[in-house]
């Protein structure tokens, strides 16, 4: 350790640019991984804060909340309990004078059952009618507020902006929280459906009809459109940047090896084991990795506090951690790739040449 941080600091400029590079990678990486959660959390963001474990869904809808619709006649061979909400969806358009139309999702809510009942608020108060709705705070940061009337598609009538909540956001679009009364006008169905679905903190929704089918949560999850394709994306990106990381680590210690072989040719003639030596260079490397990353996650915090709320970031440290060790395991990977080199130095040919 002792000779790998005196190497260090004798040789100022050239480990500043290995950490450099070190330090431009693992930002990179941070940031990609950060993207990659933030936009899957943005898909499943209000599925997140029920703590559900299951969904029924019509066997006809391709496990899609949207295309599920669950009539009155269906909703009575469901056996309900204090742990299965009622959920009816629609894709809808927010329009209000003098701000900026939002493409969201309305949700439909019993205000007996558990969604309603453990919906958090940042500020103002939940539905009590069928024109009140509560609206994810991507509303509030577009301008909307408090009390601000909304058109929603060509529905009759407008919606009044009630409360604001946090992270309601489903497949990216932001949540406006209403009642099922206000999701059976928008989709013009009147009282003849009874929701969309009904998810459960349970693992199954004891049901008797054989129209309706549960489904994992997580292969509800699954099916959003775009979701599996797009962190499949991102995981291959991440991959193949840790093995480029790799491949850069391994080849600028292998250069810094073959140039040091005079000096570590002096150190075996003067009675120095090879090992030492080794060991010298995987501390070395494990030495920059991590000054490295802690200018990398200092960088990536900056950039959090710095970037538009518009972009999502979500910060997990254990996924980070995660891949902070992949990083420092990819330097010793790195490091071992010059032993050979190490151990087969030959004092006598090195200093004669």
């Amino acid at each position: 350790m002792f000779l790998a941080l005196k190497e260090i600091k004798h040789e100022k400029l050239r480990y500043s640019l290995i950490i450099a590079m070190i330090v431009l990678i693992s930002y990179l990486i941070f940031v990609l991984t950060s993207l990659a959660l933030g936009l899957a959390n943005e898909n499943t963001e209000a599925i997140d804060s029920w703590n559900v474990r299951s969904i029924l869904l019509n066997k006809d809808s391709n496990i899609s909340l949207g295309q599920s619709t669950i009539t009155n006649e269906q909703a009575d061979d469901i056996n309900l309990t204090k742990k299965d909400a009622y959920v009816g969806s629609a894709s809808v358009v927010a329009k209000s004078s003098g701000h900026s139309q939002i493409s969201s999702t309305y949700l439909g809510l019993d205000k007996n059952q558990f969604i309603e009942n453990n919906l958090k608020l940042s500020s103002g108060h939940k539905v009590r009618n069928d024109k009140q709705i509560v609206a994810d705070e991507k509303f509030k940061d577009s301008g909307y507020k408090l009390g601000d009337k909304v058109k929603l598609d060509s529905s009759s009538g407008k919606f009044t902006i009630v409360g604001f909540t946090k992270n309601a956001k489903l497949n990216v679009a932001p949540v406006l929280y209403g009642t099922l009364s206000g999701w059976q006008t928008l989709k013009g169905m009147g009282s003849t459906m009874k929701a969309s679905a009904v998810v459960s903190k349970n693992t199954k929704v004891d049901n008797s009809n054989s129209n309706l089918k549960t489904y994992s949560i997580n292969t509800f999850i699954d099916k959003l459109p775009g979701y599996t394709a797009q962190n499949s994306t991102f995981t291959f990106m991440i991959a193949f940047l840790m093995i480029i990381s790799l491949i850069v680590i391994a080849v600028f210690l292998y250069i810094l090896t073959i140039q040091k072989l005079p000096n570590y040719a002096v150190l075996r003639a003067q009675g120095i084991p090879a090992n030492v030596l080794v060991k010298t260079t995987i501390f070395q490397s494990i030495i920059l990795v991590l000054a490295g990353l802690i200018i990398g996650t200092i960088l990536t915090v900056l950039t959090a506090l710095l970037i538009p709320t518009s972009v999502p970031m979500n910060f997990n440290f254990p996924m980070l951690s995660l891949v902070a060790l992949g990083l420092i395991i990819t330097s010793i990977l790195g490091a071992i790739i010059p032993v050979r080199t190490i151990l087969k130095v030959d004092p006598v040919t090195v200093i004669g040449g």
